[in-house]
């Protein structure tokens, strides 16, 4: 049992995503050398590390928007899909959040909502607007649904793009480093959204800087370095006692800054 597994197993949680000896390379670059993961159902899982030490990528792997080179990756205890269908399908189930918004420009904040529960879960048009009304007003910007991308600002669009992910019901929500594009003033109302998330009980698997949220919000804090996982634990553990020394340098220099 891994030590991930054994953190899952120690909460009583049932394991929703599990990485089993994952490996990826980028032509000569090895950006994931045999990564084992296991998040619970529920569990909020918060990834830091260096640029570089593959946190991105780990969290591409999971909807495959980066495919494997080895390994295992099961959600729900499935094995991902390679393409077609049952891709599609999965990618329903596996939210996602990218440091760029990615709204399209050209439809309203209430439109980039309700599309992909009309398109990809065949939801009527009423009760997918009925719904991303209420994920609207969860996130704080229902008083903006009928205008466009453009005219929100930075904070305003993350939180719609949450509300995206939201509405298309996923079993897991992916945070990529959420807040790196947004002004300073503004990374707060996006990371007080993501720990109600949190507390109400959604599994997030979260790559991110804010130190601050991950000590708030985060079951487990996974520590990255040159595509390996050098620690998982609470984060209480993880940030008074690092066990390993890339751990302790990371967080030397992040934290007297």
């Amino acid at each position: 049992m891994t030590g991930s597994e054994s953190n899952v197993a120690s909460t009583g949680r049932r394991p929703l995503v599990e990485l089993r000896d994952v490996d990826k390379h980028f032509g000569a670059l090895h950006v994931l050398r045999s990564v084992d993961l296991t998040v619970g159902e529920g569990e909020v899982v918060v990834v830091i590390g260096p640029s570089g030490s593959g946190k991105s990528t780990l969290c591409r792997t999971i909807n495959r928007l980066e495919t494997i080179d080895s390994g295992r990756i099961t959600l729900d205890g499935r094995e991902l899909p390679a393409e077609g269908k049952e891709l599609a399908k999965l990618r329903a189930d596996v939210g996602m959040v990218f440091q760029s918004f990615n709204l399209f420009a050209h439809k309203t904040v209430r439109d980039n909502v309700t599309l992909g529960p009309v398109k990809a879960r065949g939801k009527s048009a009423a009760e997918a607007r009925k719904k991303a009304d209420e994920l609207l007003e969860r996130v704080g910007v229902a008083n903006q649904a009928d205008k466009y991308p453009a005219q929100l600002s930075g904070g305003q669009q993350q939180r719609v793009a949450i509300a995206r992910a939201l509405a298309m019901e996923p079993k897991v929500m992916l945070f990529d480093e959420p807040t790196s594009a947004l002004d300073p003033e503004m990374i707060n109302e996006v990371l007080d959204v993501m720990i109600s998330l949190a507390k109400s009980g959604m599994t997030m698997i979260v790559v991110t800087h804010e130190m601050g949220f991950a000590r708030r919000a985060a079951d487990r804090v996974v520590f990255m370095a040159d595509g390996q996982i050098l620690e998982d634990a609470e984060p209480e553990q993880f940030f008074t006692a690092p066990r390993h020394e890339r751990s302790k340098d990371f967080l030397s220099k992040i934290l007297t800054h």
